[in-house]
């Protein structure tokens, strides 16, 4: 058995994890280049192989598996560089992407921006009103023909939009997931017409229930097709000229991979793809070593995101929103914000208090201290001037940053609010401190989870540096710093590690007492068509996983919940086991007493993950020594500020790669690992487990 890599492509950093035929692990981390990433993944392998003793050829030649993280498609809807994208949909529904829901674009916004009017007003269009067409054709919610499509009307409508120079074509009729032969011929339409045209139809994307967010998710898919498809072709065209022997994998949402030319087609999985890496890998880690209930949370240059594995299985979601569009998508439920270690500090003019993001100085030009031309103040400036982070020691050593520059950056700020520099980056780190617990708790106790029955896995080059304080305003049991130097690269490990995996979904709402013939026939035809692909993709039959599960509701709600359904063969008994299982799960995510176990219950959809199990990277236990850290594993002492004591205090650092399983060290105190620093605050204390993992014990302040 070869190499098998995972690469995971970050706003700042892109970093490239190998695992060999024993479970090794070698990294390397490079700046992404936001202006072709293909560039700063090619040289991440460098790296690795430079680590390795090895060119990226030779590298590549003996790589089995190539597994890659991208936020190429999030970055494309945040700056609006998508394709320029037309609409066929059926005649009289043309505004239904611009009507949107009831709620008026709220969605996706924070509290401030939805009270202050003019921030919740609706977002620019995808699409404007002049690039979407009209054709008759009417199907009826039983999926009967009503009206014929009309091919003349759907021609013309073609031959508009290409005249109007779009890139892409996004075609989505009423009812089509009960009948998809009309989106399916103006498809084969499009492909004759204009085969330059990149194409998609909702009935191969998202055969889901809910018009709005059916069409708004096929007209993301369009938007984002043509800028994937051109990245992943040239990503692929390199790395295979390079000596890659097997077709590149990426990372979807849904929680597994794809093959690259799945996801070229089905570009909107890749929205958020890559933080679910890191829920995947926490997901494992947390498997071996008994946590059942993890807060992943990763927070890296641009972003903190936080995924949840409850009884260790990822949450998941079939809903998400991308610039206040709601849209369905089978995922992995992570919330992020715009608070990294790149994230601006700056001042809100209205109120006249700091704020830290959502914007970030990037990979170019960076925070101050980078040197390479910024001047805002980040949070890595911040951490740079409290002492949490050494100069010398950034990535690596790769890049020295700058104090000097660091504490200008805050010189402004800390005029404009009355303080030094120091309580001014002391503050900026709360800030940013507290938006993350904030936003942890929206993962959590608002669909049904306490905090304080989970650990924190913290990972990311910034996740670590902070994690004790956000951990601890939760009420966490503890904070697990992921294979001690691997952390700053945890989600590529998670793409390297993360299961072959396609999710079919099917509408039928049928009310209890359910047809246990009726259920059994809904979810073999979704199997069937999971198995088929399987074995297009070359999976050996022994490696192919199953699971089913089902969205229910009440009989005349609309609020659906996800429920397992078990394998085999479904009588009446299994189904009774899903009703009650039903009532379980919303009482668990609405509040005990919201059910109504007298009800009727409706099935709306059905669901089947097939997957194929990937290798995974080799955790064993080493046995614990002696509690003292050896003389060799002290680096010099450095003043850092703490707040709980007011003032700076000489700390002593550790170094992470010279501590052994079962070394406590007493907080305050810092420990330097590869590309990243671990901040244990007074009061707390650190321990080496037995794998390698640095855990966290709060304390009581």
């Amino acid at each position: 058995m070869g190499f098998v890599i995972g690469i995971d492509t970050g706003g700042t950093f892109t970093d490239c994890v190998v695992i060999d035929a024993a479970g090794r692990i070698v990294t390397a981390k490079a700046s992404s280049t936001p202006g072709d990433f293909s560039e700063g993944v090619m040289e991440s392998l460098r790296l690795a192989g430079e680590t390795l003793g090895v060119s990226t050829e030779a590298l590549l030649r003996d790589t089995d598996r190539l597994a890659l993280g991208t936020t190429v498609g999030t970055n494309a809807m945040l700056q609006r560089r998508g394709a320029r994208v037309g609409l066929i949909t059926t005649r009289g529904h043309r505004d239904v992407i611009h009507i949107m829901r009831g709620a008026r674009g709220v969605p996706g916004l924070n509290n401030v921006q939805v009270l202050h009017f003019p921030e919740s007003g609706k977002p620019d269009p995808i699409v404007p009103k002049p690039f979407i067409a009209e054709v008759s054709e009417r199907v009826d919610c039983k999926g009967q023909v009503v009206v014929e499509l009309n091919e003349e009307e759907a021609e013309a409508a073609i031959r508009t939009l290409v005249a109007k120079g779009v890139e892409a074509i996004a075609i989505c009729f009423l009812w089509s997931f009960k009948h998809a032969d009309h989106e399916r011929r103006v498809k084969a339409m499009v492909e004759r017409l204009a085969p330059d045209v990149f194409v998609c139809c909702s009935a191969d994307l998202i055969p889901r229930w809910g018009e709005y967010e059916r069409t708004v998710a096929t007209v993301l898919n369009a938007y984002l097709g043509p800028v994937m498809s051109r990245y992943l072709g040239r990503l692929e065209t390199r790395t295979q000229a390079s000596g890659l022997r097997y077709p590149l994998q990426v990372m979807q949402c849904g929680g597994g991979v794809i093959p690259a030319a799945e996801a070229a087609r089905r570009a909107f999985l890749t929205l958020d793809s890559g933080p679910v890496a890191g829920v995947l890998a926490s997901q494992y880690l947390g498997g071996i070593v008994g946590h059942k209930h993890v807060i992943a949370t990763d927070m890296g240059g641009t972003s903190f995101d936080v995924g949840l594995v409850w009884d260790g299985e990822p949450v998941a979601s079939y809903q998400s929103v991308v610039h206040q569009y709601e849209y369905f998508v089978p995922r992995i439920d992570i919330r992020s914000i715009g608070s990294g270690g790149g994230s601006i500090v700056w001042i809100d003019e209205v109120s006249g208090t700091m704020r830290v993001g959502p914007i970030s100085a990037g990979a170019q030009p960076g925070p101050a201290c980078y040197g390479r031309g910024g001047v805002q103040p980040t949070i890595t400036d911040a951490d740079l001037v409290l002492g949490y982070v050494d100069p010398d020691a950034f990535l690596g050593g790769r890049l020295r940053l700058d104090p000097e520059r660091a504490r200008e950056s805050f010189a402004a700020i800390a005029t404009r609010l009355g303080l030094g520099l120091v309580e001014t980056a002391a503050g900026a780190a709360r800030v940013v401190e507290h938006q993350m617990a904030d936003l942890i708790r929206k993962a959590t106790v608002q669909k049904g989870y306490d905090p304080r029955d989970c650990v924190v896995f913290a990972y990311g080059g910034a996740g670590p540096v902070h994690a004790g304080v956000y951990a601890r305003e939760l009420g966490a049991q503890g904070v697990v710093v992921p294979l001690g130097g691997v952390c700053s690269l945890w989600s590529a490990l998670g793409a390297a590690s993360a299961d072959l995996l396609h999710i079919y979904e099917a509408v039928d709402i049928q009310p209890s007492p359910f047809d246990p013939s009726r259920v059994m026939e809904r979810f073999r035809e979704l199997e069937e068509r999971g198995l088929t692909q399987l074995r297009a993709d070359g999976i050996d039959p022994g490696q192919v996983r199953l699971a089913r599960s089902a969205d229910v509701r009440y009989k005349g709600q609309i609020n659906e919940v996800e429920v397992p359904v078990a394998a085999g063969p479904l009588d009446e008994a299994a189904l009774r086991q899903l009703v009650g299982d039903f009532h379980r799960r919303y009482e668990t995510v609405y509040g005990h007493g919201a059910g109504f176990p007298e009800a009727r219950v409706e099935v709306v959809t059905y669901r089947v993950r097939a997957s194929a199990i990937s290798p995974k990277p080799l955790i064993v236990a080493t046995p614990e020594g002696g509690r003292q850290p050896a003389a060799d594993a002290h680096g010099p002492a450095r003043p850092v500020y703490w707040s709980e004591l007011g003032d700076f205090a000489t700390t002593p650092v550790f170094l992470g790669d010279r501590l052994r399983p079962g070394h406590v060290i007493v907080g305050p105190a810092i420990i330097q690992v590869p590309d990243t620093t671990i901040v244990v605050h007074p009061f707390q204390t650190a321990r080496v487990d037995p794998y390698g993992n640095v855990l966290i014990d709060l304390g009581g302040k």
